[in-house]
């Protein structure tokens, strides 16, 4: 089992009729920004344990680290207003709802300060939308592998909608309902054969972060199954790039050496594109991770630790 060096802490913070779970490493120190770290879709907050530890004590000292889980992802709970855990829960999941999220949690944690703020896949496109949205927020911004989603057409509309509402028959029916496993070793196995450079003691370490054991017995992954359903409105790259061009911090965008973008989408969205979009941003930096595929903060992450520590110092 993976051997933590830097212990971290929970906290549950009441936000928008949730019960918001955050992991956290050290203590705030005045005059040192925040870093705060958003995961991507079917991860959690603790996936960042190992770059956390992989920071040197210079850089992590008198740092506080924030790391929520999302919405319908880790410990973070539905709870309604009479108090009910559970109750309320959607079943589908709105992109915007994400950055009011984050915003909460910002004035929560770092009221009137400016964070360091990093997301990764799905977190990076969160963070970068969020810093065109709130500019002044943002200290320095880094995205990791957040792409994005191939451009569309209005002539998408239509087949979207339906789609969206067919898949939200399917959650209803129970045909998406993710897979339970019968010990904690087979959620390892399945993180490793998602990702074959990811070494067992952190897989063995992950899984236990990753999902839980039911009243049954069955290791249940810590993620809705209503995140499967694709959005009902299209991704709109005129809007992105009018969001990337107001970022006024100084951006890093992080790729693995792998290209998985030109895999997941067939051709249809690929790096270069990506890259074009990048253009946008005013203040941008890019880098690469060596022998890492897209869970490059798992893969790499001494690699990674640099680079941010460079990056934010």
């Amino acid at each position: 089992m993976y051997q933590v060096k830097r212990i971290s802490r929970s906290e549950f913070v009441p936000i928008r009729n949730l019960s918001y779970h955050v992991r956290l490493w050290g203590e705030p120190t005045p005059g040192v920004a925040p870093l705060v770290l958003v995961h991507g879709w079917m991860d959690v907050a603790a996936s960042y344990q190992f770059v956390v530890d992989a920071f040197s004590e210079a850089f992590a000292q008198g740092r506080c680290i924030i790391a929520p889980d999302w919405r319908g992802f880790g410990l973070t709970r539905w709870q309604s207003p009479d108090g009910q855990s559970g109750a309320g829960a959607p079943d589908n999941y709105w992109f915007a709802d994400y950055l009011a999220d984050l915003d909460f949690l910002l004035d929560h944690y770092a009221p009137g300060q400016a964070v360091d703020l990093l997301g990764h896949s799905l977190g990076g496109n969160v963070v970068m939308h969020y810093a065109g949205v709130r500019p002044e927020r943002i200290r320095r911004l880094i995205n990791l592998e957040g792409f994005g989603v191939p451009a569309t057409r209005p002539s998408q509309a239509p087949g979207r909608y339906a789609k969206w509402m067919d898949e939200l028959k399917r959650l209803h029916r129970g045909e998406m309902a993710l897979k339970a496993y019968p010990e904690a070793g087979g959620v390892a196995r399945r993180l490793m054969k998602t990702n074959p450079r990811l070494g067992q003691d952190k897989a063995d370490w992950l899984a236990q972060h990753w999902a839980v054991p039911n009243a049954q017995g069955q290791w249940e992954i810590l993620g809705d199954a209503a995140h499967k359903i694709p959005n009902a409105q299209l991704n709109r790259v005129d809007e992105v790039l009018a969001l990337y061009a107001r970022i006024t911090a100084p951006t890093l965008a992080i790729e693995a050496s792998d290209d998985s973008l030109s895999g997941w989408w067939g051709g249809k969205f690929t790096l270069a594109e990506f890259h074009e979009r990048l253009k946008a941003v005013p203040h941008l930096t890019t880098g690469v991770i060596q022998d890492a595929g897209h869970m490059l903060h798992h893969d790499q992450p001494e690699q990674l630790a640099r680079l941010i520590e460079d990056f934010v110092a």
